[in-house]
């Protein structure tokens, strides 16, 4: 083994060299994602683009399709980032690609994370009132102190 290879991995030593960003569809979300392309495009950062499915919503418990609602939610979010990955081609060159994991929102991008050996998480700001008594998945996120966590309005 190369000496190269022995030594353990190292967050963020010569910049990112990945960024994950949690995306749901909600329009915070998407602003992350157009803020963590910028970033990883200004790095030269692999954006890896993670969509959290739920396991179980609300709906579920009464019966109502869940799976196949998270299925069309993942394929229309893959859809409007290569819609957008193309209004700037040769303009702007962006390596991404696109991760769904099951779970709730914040062990879901821990898992992202930590086996896409992120350098930066980012995470647009949550729209959910409650959140201000519970914590929201970003301040989660902040306080697991892993990797450096922005978080866009």
């Amino acid at each position: 083994m190369t000496e190269q290879h022995a030594r353990p991995f190292e967050r963020g030593t010569d910049g990112p060299k990945v960024i994950v960003v949690g995306v749901d569809g909600s329009d915070s979300s998407l602003r992350a994602a157009a803020y963590a392309g910028g970033l990883a495009r200004r790095q030269r950062a692999l954006l890896a683009v993670v969509y959290v499915q739920p396991v179980l919503a609300a709906g579920a418990a009464m019966g109502a399709p869940v799976a196949g609602t998270t299925e069309e939610i993942a394929e229309d979010l893959v859809r409007q980032i290569r819609e957008a990955t193309e209004r700037v081609r040769g303009i702007f060159e962006v390596r991404w690609e696109f991760h769904t994991v099951r779970g709730d929102p914040y062990s879901g991008l821990v898992e992202a994370a930590d086996d896409l050996r992120a350098d930066a998480v980012v995470v647009g700001a949550s729209e959910q009132a409650g959140h201000r008594f519970v914590g929201s998945v970003a301040v989660r996120l902040v306080k697991a102190g892993r990797w450096p966590v922005t978080v866009v309005p």
